[in-house]
């Protein structure tokens, strides 16, 4: 499985990244080491979109706090960065794709990253995984 990580990105050329306590949704705390995930610099950070394809080089999930009944769960990411895009993409080329249901690579990450707007991980299917290959 792949995953995609929308998230503040102090240096988008960075060979590695470490994300702390991230977000997780649609099978984003699923993520391990050797998964592939696809970098998105955050757009409410001032971020452009993807940036990046790297690899996890070391997940961690992290405790739920006591006494709180609904959590989202959390994972701290290390990544190494082995490829930066060449072409960009980001929420002014994905808000168009609304029909949640087309089954476009372009609606999935729109309905993943965008519908609601947190930084996060997310799962994505291998359909969407190969459409983000095309930009590197």
């Amino acid at each position: 499985m792949a995953f995609a990580i929308k998230a503040e990105i102090s240096d988008p050329r960075a060979v590695a990244f470490v994300f702390q306590a991230q977000k997780t949704m649609y099978g984003g705390k699923l993520i391990v080491a050797g998964d592939i995930v696809f970098v998105f610099a955050s757009e409410n950070e001032g971020g452009k979109g993807l940036i990046a394809r790297a690899i996890v080089t070391s997940p961690e999930a992290v405790p739920r706090k006591a006494g709180i009944a609904r959590q989202t769960p959390r994972v701290s990411i290390a990544v190494r960065r082995v490829a930066l895009a060449k072409r960009p993409l980001g929420r002014d080329t994905l808000k168009r794709f609304k029909a949640w249901d087309d089954g476009r690579p372009e609606t999935e990450l729109n309905f993943k990253f965008y519908r609601q707007a947190t930084n996060k991980i997310v799962g994505i299917t291998d359909r969407t995984a190969a459409f983000l290959d095309r930009f590197f």
